[in-house]
């Protein structure tokens, strides 16, 4: 935030239902990078140090206004019951800002790629005399943006929505971007100045230039790269938004440290963390809430949720990590591991065809492949813990709430169901007895019965 700077109140727009998304789902609550398309415009937000913030909801209110106080809890939701126009829709807002001192930002919750830094130098030229700045880009292709008419002195005349464009105002490529901000209670007082003649029977937003124009009032503009201001109606674009957030982040990673053998292929959340001298290999997805230490590995294939990996931890390939899920440095968790609420201790090893949920494994524990911790009963959830140095051998069931201490070992196809003391060897196998020559007979009824089966009739 700019020191200088004068407070400031934002509004977020998000009561559109999003008709081309064809979905139930308000469209601000579409994900991106695995959180809420909301989310990422309150984020922006957040980092511009508002005194105030409010969110108007229409289509879907109240579960748009409790994904917005989910996120800020301090947010003011306010209703705008029939959608009638930008301009109707900050109108709704007025009583969160009334009696504000400073100045006031639109934001829009479907355009989620905005930068606070271009914001700030948005609400930056109001301290050079401007009543109203406002965002706009060069579009190279304008078609039904709303254009920028700017005088020869570089101040803004008027926005022009493109169904009320002429031809001349059509050919202008510099568009508006819908985001405003001004003076609280000069936007205020100009609104009550909007009317709605015009093709959508609409309160615009964009009247607002005209108006602060026609009173004395200096507009400016000022412009950002065209990608920052795209908005998303459809899902063809909320496509496009996740890929260029995936973009960033994969180049912002790489730029902080870490390494990834195949960028293109790595999809991350708008949270995840990774520490320096990272390795990251081919088709992993990082779902929210993961963090990854110094010169941890991941390989391929991995797809890991809510866990925190510690330094130097291997983990995959084809690993799942999913909900709370703490990996202890330098352990490894190989192909086809799966957990879930547990605690992996540093050096513990669970190289293979593992499950291991509700646990606690201790310090260089070693899980031999097929080892199973059977944690619900079909309505319970319960715990197993595993100690430090303990051998769980191949194949092993541990029957869940179960305890195996501190170096013991469990034999191969053991299925545990009682605590093994520190140190014990537990076993617990059914006696083999092989009878002699009972293969063979077994062998030839079974081909005699399957002859016969083959030989009947249909249906007998």
């Amino acid at each position: 935030m700019i020191e200088t700077r004068r407070p400031l109140a934002i509004v977020v727009l998000a009561a559109g239902k999003g008709t081309r998304m064809r979905s139930a789902i308000p469209k601000v609550l579409h994900p991106i990078a695995g959180a809420p398309m909301l989310h990422h415009v309150l984020r922006t937000a957040q980092a511009l140090s508002p005194a105030r913030l409010a969110v108007v909801v229409g289509h879907g209110a109240e579960a748009v206004g409790e994904a917005a106080q989910a996120l800020v809890p301090t947010a003011a939701v306010c209703l705008q019951a029939e959608q009638r126009g930008t301009g109707h829709a900050v109108m709704a807002a007025l009583p969160a800002i009334a009696g504000f001192e400073g100045d006031l930002l639109v934001l829009y919750g479907d355009v989620p790629a905005l930068c606070p830094a271009t914001l700030e130098g948005l609400i930056a030229g109001l301290g050079t005399g401007a009543g109203i700045m406002v965002l706009g880009f060069e579009a190279v292709n304008p078609a039904g943006y709303g254009r920028l008419v700017i005088d020869t002195d570089g101040t803004l005349a008027r926005i022009v929505e493109a169904k009320d464009a002429n031809a001349e105002e059509l050919a202008i490529t510099a568009c508006n971007s819908g985001v405003m901000a001004g003076d609280a209670a000069t936007i205020a007082r100009l609104l009550e100045k909007v009317g709605c003649n015009n093709a959508q029977a609409e309160y615009y937003l964009t009247d607002l230039p005209g108006i602060a124009a026609a009173e004395g009032l200096t507009t400016r503009t000022t412009f950002c790269p065209e990608a920052e201001t795209q908005g998303v109606n459809d899902r063809v674009e909320l496509a496009r938004a996740e890929a260029r957030f995936q973009a960033e982040a994969r180049r912002a990673h790489m730029l902080a440290g870490a390494t990834l053998t195949a960028p293109d292929t790595v999809h991350f959340a708008w949270d995840t963390l990774l520490g320096k001298d990272v390795t990251v290999g081919p088709n992993v997805v990082f779902g929210p809430g993961v963090r990854v230490g110094d010169d941890a590995d991941i390989k391929a294939f991995c797809h890991l949720t809510e866990c925190e990996i510690a330094p130097g931890a291997a983990i995959g390939p084809f690993a799942r990590l999913r909900g709370g899920v703490a990996i202890g440095r330098n352990a490894h968790v190989g192909n086809f591991v799966e957990m879930k609420n547990a605690e992996f201790g540093p050096g513990a090893k669970a190289s293979h065809l593992t499950y291991v949920g509700d646990a606690v494994v201790g310090a260089e524990a070693n899980l031999g492949a097929g080892t199973i911790t059977c944690n619900y009963d079909g309505t319970m959830k319960h715990r197993t813990e595993i100690g430090a140095g303990a051998f769980i051998g191949t194949n092993t069931a541990l029957i869940a709430p179960v305890s195996v201490g501190d170096n013991a070992y469990v034999a191969t196809g053991t299925v545990v169901t009682t605590d093994v003391p520190a140190e014990a060897l537990a076993i617990a196998r059914v006696k083999q007895d092989n009878r002699e020559g009972t293969g063979r007979r077994l062998r030839q009824r079974l081909q005699q019965q399957k002859a016969e089966k083959q030989a009947a009739p249909d249906g007998q």
